[in-house]
């Protein structure tokens, strides 16, 4: 055998080997859906017929006949399921024409086998053939042959740009091969000549190398780990054997060839722990050198994950975060484009994703989630799907070829849409990453949503709040107008009401004396009732104007030295008609030991008359009213003790605040104002004072005081003389 004949012979060993290593790596490495069983059984025709021919130039002659018959036969089926692998390979639905031809190529390879039927007989080494069966032969051949190209070439302008990569690449294979392999098996020898046919298994190598070519480039089957790993171990494999011949070698060389001797002995335990210690750091450098060049476009799942997660936890407007993943997943997947459709409620959505990327309207994703339902919410991969399927062209005429459903509670709220994927296909790797991705952006979009729907909604609260508070600052200011007009109205009236008040108390008072005449018991009786009612009167116009001054800051306190004790005097006395009247008996002990005090002798005297004549209004007929002055420590401390109505303890919490009155106090005294303890505590406040108060419902009431007593001066000081 020449040297031409023993590279062919190898050549062939080589390519028919890897045919089967191929097709037993797509088998148990992918899930076994129709592309894959086609095209392992191609894989295992091609080795068939690659070894076939092998064993017809280098096995024994008597076995060539049926050697031969073997090789036609599988010659034939190579080109059958070469047709059906190109029309699994752009998803092509064979009509019953079309199954029916098939059917028939299958056929006529079993004919071949029939003896007579295309080889009539053996002549030492070369088969002796019928012309017409040859012919025929050849021409069934080609005729599959361009059927297998014009499925390609037909399906290549509408193929998305990965599947139109693979579909040139074997394309170009399956030419090659078809060229050689009809040359070099059918054509020469339909002439006789029978010596070029070792070279036609040349044909198929070309075709396995294609094909192993596009699986590693373009991922025409997610085989490359399998294939990256293989040649990895290969190449450390033959590294470290290369190394021992070369150690080897150098030793013999050195002991003249000597087999077992201790120097060799020695060499070997030396040679296997240095190989046992270089076999890890050189398989470490394999592997990244076979990464390095068959997963260029690789990323890192755990960066992935981590990057994603910050997004998804610092981002909660929805557009912004769609966005951003959006950009994420597009850089890590080596995508054209990557974009989510998001539901927001039955008539709006969200569409946001990577610059320029495509828009589908509702009715197209409408049709989408019906799609949804009856592929259980799997992925829709545009390389699986049938040429015919509506999704499918609904991919392929917006540029996707990935959909993602997200779910949240079961139910979908959008999609993730990804583009073609630079540098080859989605693999299994891919799938499961963005499944594990999906349930999170499920939950984020809806957390973003939650997120947007309290921001409109705060949104529309402050809206509100400010329409409500531009209405309340136009009623406040109409308010604040209407309250100094109050308060003119009062001042004026009051400073015009004193005047005759005084006039009419004055006149009373000399009637009830006889400056004008002798009056009867009851006349004295009737005048003192309206003196006393006068009297009442100047005291709320009184009380009417402090209130006013209060609203308007012109409420002073202006202080005098004043004799406490002889001013309570003074004021029961004054009291002592109205007391008459009612029957209610004044007890007071003017105290000696009273200092002289610094106060507003007006207010003070309100305060004590206000409290004073609630005394007389609030007890019962025939009652008494007591009345205390004395020291308390650092203070001077008034009472007014009664034993009247009292007050209700439930409503003895806001009995000082203005315009107040307990329910009781309003059954017994309707026409009361409720301003005037309320003044009384602001005066006492004013004096550096404190209210005094006790009471209890049915069993009376007290009120006071207490003023601070004036400081001593101190030993340091001196008298001032």
């Amino acid at each position: 055998m020449n040297v031409a004949a023993l590279v062919s012979l190898i050549l062939a060993v080589i390519a028919g080997v890897a045919s089967f290593i191929i097709g037993a790596m797509v088998w148990f490495s992918e899930r076994k859906n129709q592309l894959r069983i086609v095209f392992l059984w191609l894989a295992f025709f091609v080795a068939f017929w690659i070894i076939g021919n092998v064993v017809y130039l280098s096995g024994p002659v008597d076995a060539r006949y049926t050697v031969a018959l073997m090789c036609y036969t599988a010659a034939a089926f190579v080109v059958v399921t070469t047709v059906v692998f190109a029309m699994k390979l752009v998803r092509h639905q064979p009509n019953r024409s079309e199954l029916l031809i098939l059917s028939l190529g299958y056929v006529v390879g079993v004919m071949v086998a029939i003896p007579g039927a295309v080889a009539m007989g053996i002549n030492g080494i070369t088969i002796v053939t019928w012309p017409a069966g040859i012919i025929s032969y050849a021409v069934i051949i080609t005729g599959f042959l361009i059927w297998a190209c014009s499925i390609l070439i037909i399906n290549l302008k509408t193929a998305g740009k990965i599947l139109r990569h693979q579909i040139q690449l074997i394309l170009y294979g399956l030419v090659a091969a078809s060229l050689i392999g009809l040359t070099f098996n059918l054509l020469l020898p339909i002439f006789g000549q029978y010596h070029f046919t070792q070279l036609g298994p040349a044909g198929a190598t070309v075709f396995i190398v294609y094909i192993a070519y596009s699986i590693a480039r373009y991922s025409l089957f997610d085989v490359r780990l399998a294939i990256v790993r293989g040649v990895a171990y290969v190449a450390t494999f033959a590294t470290l054997v290369g190394f021992y011949i070369a150690l080897a070698t150098l030793i013999a060389a050195i002991f003249n060839g000597a087999m077992f001797t201790p120097h060799q002995m020695i060499f070997n335990i030396v040679t296997a722990l240095i190989m046992a210690v270089l076999l890890p750091p050189i398989k470490r450098f394999f592997d990244k050198l076979t990464d390095k060049v068959f997963y260029r476009d690789n990323y890192n799942t755990d960066e992935f994950y981590a990057h994603l997660n910050k997004i998804l936890a610092r981002t909660s407007d929805l557009r912004a975060l769609l966005e951003q993943s959006s950009q994420l997943i597009a850089r890590t997947f080596k995508t054209n484009q990557a974009f989510f459709f998001i539901y927001v409620d039955e008539t709006h959505h969200v569409s946001a994703g990577t610059e320029d990327h495509a828009r589908l309207t509702l009715d197209d994703v409408q049709l989408l989630d019906e799609a949804v339902r009856s592929n259980n919410g799997r992925f829709f991969l545009e390389t699986q799907m049938d040429s015919d399927n509506h999704v499918r062209r609904l991919m392929i005429s917006h540029r996707v070829s990935l959909i993602v459903p997200l779910y949240r509670n079961h139910v979908v709220v959008g999609y993730l849409f990804l583009g073609e994927r630079q540098g080859g296909n989605y693999t299994r790797r891919d799938l499961k990453v963005l499944g594990t991705i999906a349930n999170e952006l499920g939950i984020a979009v809806q957390n973003a949503q939650s997120v947007q729907e309290v921001r409109e909604l705060n949104a529309s609260l402050e809206q509100r709040i400010n329409v409500a508070t531009r209405e309340l600052r136009a009623s406040n200011t109409q308010l604040q107008h209407l309250d100094e007009v109050k308060d003119e109205f009062i001042s004026m009236a009051s400073h015009q009401l004193r005047t005759p008040l005084t006039s009419i108390k004055g006149y009373l008072s000399m009637l009830i004396e006889g400056d004008v005449g002798e009056v009867t018991k009851e006349q004295k009786h009737l005048l003192s009732e309206a003196f006393v009612s006068s009297e009442r009167m100047v005291r709320l116009i009184g009380d009417f104007l402090n209130v006013s001054r209060l609203q308007t800051g012109k409420f002073v306190i202006d202080k005098r030295p004043v004799d406490l004790a002889q001013l309570i005097e003074r004021e029961i006395e004054g009291l002592g008609p109205n007391a008459s009247a009612r029957g209610i008996t004044f007890t007071y002990k003017k105290p000696k030991n009273i200092p002289i005090l610094e106060l507003d002798e007006n207010k003070i005297e309100q305060v004590i008359m206000n409290f004073a004549d609630n005394a007389i209004y609030y007890s019962k007929n025939e009652g008494k009213v007591v009345m205390t002055l004395k020291k308390a420590g650092d203070y001077v401390e008034f009472k007014v003790i009664d034993h009247g109505i009292g007050v209700p303890k439930e409503e003895q919490g806001k009995l000082f605040t203005k315009f107040f009155r307990a329910a009781n106090a309003r059954k017994a005294r309707p026409d009361g104002t409720g301003v005037g303890l309320f003044l009384a505590k602001k005066v006492i406040d004013d004096h550096g004072g404190s209210i005094v108060f006790e009471s209890e419902e049915g069993k009376g009431s007290t009120f006071g005081f207490r003023l601070p007593l004036p400081k001593a001066p101190s030993s340091k000081e001196k008298p001032s003389e």
